[in-house]
């Protein structure tokens, strides 16, 4: 299956390999990172540059990430390449990575001014009920605050800071918190293939949904059509989900599987197997 590396496939692993061997070389040799650079950040970020929306698919935060996309990519990636040719393959993994950054975008950048309102209107009446208000609203997230603070994050919010509430030493915890919150969403930043890699994956079930796969683990063989499936449900699953802690982008991986649906037919594309 595919096992003749054809040339944008070639290419695409060179092309991210290499990055991130000089990212690491930058960084390891000369203390010199641009991940900040090229990964995508939210629109309102000063960080945020246009041309994130490309570059982010190139960049990968560690080596099981870039192996776990580029496995993706050299697995699925040739047979579709020969079957779509290779100026529309090239065009699925573009469209799929440059388009899932700019909804993704989109959709972070409306989230982030409901948190930003809600920021500047916790700052200009920092009471109680404005900070309960806040990280209700946008909630099980402040798990991600500094684990030190965490575990009288509870006590405070309901208990000492109600109690006290003009107490300054409390406002001024109590928009720390905030404060802390509020950049961790602002400094966000999104790397890596995956919406392109997961629009590979729904384009080879569409076009092989018969075809026998064999898993890695555990070592059974399935048929493409449920691989897809079994991805798209997780990912659902994971997204409604939203754990603490989870940094996967689950949203990029559903946009990357619709954008691969929706060319698929505007190509026409008839399943094969």
């Amino acid at each position: 299956m595919g096992r003749q590396i054809t040339p944008i496939v070639k290419n695409l692993l060179i092309i991210n390999i290499g990055v991130f061997i000089l990212v690491e070389f930058l960084r390891s040799t000369f203390n010199i990172d641009v991940t900040n650079l090229f990964s995508y950040h939210y629109p309102g970020s000063p960080d945020f540059q246009i041309y994130q929306f490309v570059t982010y698919m190139f960049m990968h935060g560690s080596f099981m990430h870039l192996f776990s996309n580029m496995f993706g990519l050299f697995i699925f990636g040739p047979l579709l390449e020969q079957v779509l040719g290779s100026k529309r393959f090239l065009q699925l993994y573009m469209i799929a990575g440059i388009g899932t950054g700019l909804i993704y975008g989109g959709i972070n950048y409306f989230e982030m001014t409901q948190i930003q309102d809600a920021y500047y209107a916790f700052v200009s009446n920092p009471t109680p009920q404005a900070f309960i208000d806040f990280f209700t609203n946008y909630g099980p997230e402040f798990n991600q605050l500094n684990p030190a603070h965490r575990m009288d994050f509870y006590e405070f919010m309901h208990t000492t800071f109600p109690a006290d509430p003009s107490n300054k030493v409390y406002i001024n915890e109590a928009t720390q918190y905030v404060q802390y919150f509020y950049d961790q969403h602002l400094n966000y930043s999104m790397v890596g293939a995956s919406g392109a890699i997961f629009a590979l994956i729904m384009a080879f079930g569409l076009i092989f949904p018969n075809m026998q796969l064999m898993l890695l683990f555990p070592p059974i063989p399935i048929k493409a059509k449920f691989l897809v499936m079994f991805y798209g449900a997780y990912e659902i699953y994971e997204l409604m989900l939203q754990s603490p802690g989870d940094n996967v982008a689950h949203l990029a991986h559903i946009l990357g599987m619709g954008f691969a649906y929706v060319l698929l037919k505007m190509w026409k594309v008839q399943r094969l197997y």
